[in-house]
């Protein structure tokens, strides 16, 4: 009898322990919700800036649109879009007002024949008469599904990154014709022709800032959401040109990414590590793992975006 006594105390004990935990994490969450109904609802005015940063990765980029559907699904309000390669892709088609389920299907039927002149003939002829490929198709496939827009006609305000591959320097498209700028952004060196335009010879962003964070800071945001789509380079395969070319970049901006990562609000990291910046045919598992990092940062998000609107209020 004593010892069923005993027992009967520790369990109740254990009951209310948990159910004490419970509660208070119910009422933080139920705060949190009741908080961000309010801080959703106010005008833009009153509202922090908040600029969301696209990195670059090849095909893991594609988990930018699932981070995207994640945000959008919390009732995130972007103020403006930074991208880099792939990013500057993704970026470039939500900015324009497509639906995220379109961006969606758009990413998960890209082919490479789709956005270059890929194919053995051409690689052939890229060995023998050193004639590199062409991302005209690339241009092209972003003008079909968003029009001939100018950057100051895009939904939301966007801006991307390039290099110049004749001085080095880090180029802000922020205004002109989206389709190239996007086009110039992803164009990867050593395989592909740099874009000429404004007398100048570009490649992909990559190259200067893969995840353009220090580029943001340049429009004042008051958060930055950064999407950080970079593999392990210690796991990546450089068995052929193009994945060898990927390493080196990826390599070379390894230092840059940990420092803009570090002036970020809040990363979100897709669990793409595995995928190489090649595999297209990846790009639902890309999509769906961007959208599962997604949801597990909104708290988060959230958590940063009423601290900073309430900071803002008091000024």
């Amino acid at each position: 009898m004593k010892y069923k006594k005993t027992f009967l105390i520790i369990l109740i004990s254990m009951i209310l322990f948990f159910y004490n935990i419970a509660f208070c994490f119910d009422q933080e969450v139920f705060l949190q919700d009741f908080l961000w109904d309010k801080v959703s609802n106010l005008s833009v005015s009153q509202r922090p800036k908040i600029i969301l940063v696209l990195g670059g990765g090849g095909a893991r980029g594609f988990a930018h649109i699932g981070v995207l559907k994640a945000l959008r699904e919390a009732n995130v309000h972007i103020d403006m879009i930074i991208g880099t390669s792939m990013g500057a892709l993704v970026g470039a088609l939500y900015c324009a007002g497509i639906p995220i389920e379109k961006i969606e299907d758009i990413g998960e039927k890209t082919k490479w024949e789709d956005i270059s002149n890929m194919n053995y003939i051409s690689l052939f002829k890229m060995l023998v008469s050193e004639k590199l490929l062409s991302t005209e198709k690339l241009e092209k496939y972003v003008r079909n599904n968003i029009g001939d827009l100018q950057f100051f006609q895009l939904d939301i305000p966007f801006a991307c990154v390039a290099t110049d591959i004749t001085t080095g320097e880090k180029i802000i498209f922020k205004e002109g014709n989206v389709a190239i700028a996007a086009r110039a952004s992803a164009t990867i060196p050593g395989v592909c022709a740099p874009v000429e335009y404004a007398q100048r010879y570009l490649v992909d962003g990559g190259l200067v800032e893969n995840i353009p964070v220090s580029v943001a800071k340049l429009f004042n945001p008051d958060v930055i959401i950064t999407v950080a789509v970079s593999a392990d380079i210690t796991k990546n395969p450089f068995n052929n040109v193009f994945s060898t070319l990927f390493q080196a970049i990826y390599i070379q901006g390894q230092k840059t990414d940990e420092m803009n990562l570090s002036m970020s609000d809040v990363v979100v990291k897709p669990r793409v590590n595995d995928i190489s910046a090649v595999n297209l045919n990846r790009a639902s598992e890309c999509i769906e793992a961007g959208f599962i990092a997604g949801k597990e940062s909104i708290s988060k998000i959230k958590e940063v975006i009423i601290k900073k609107t309430y900071e803002k209020n008091l000024q």
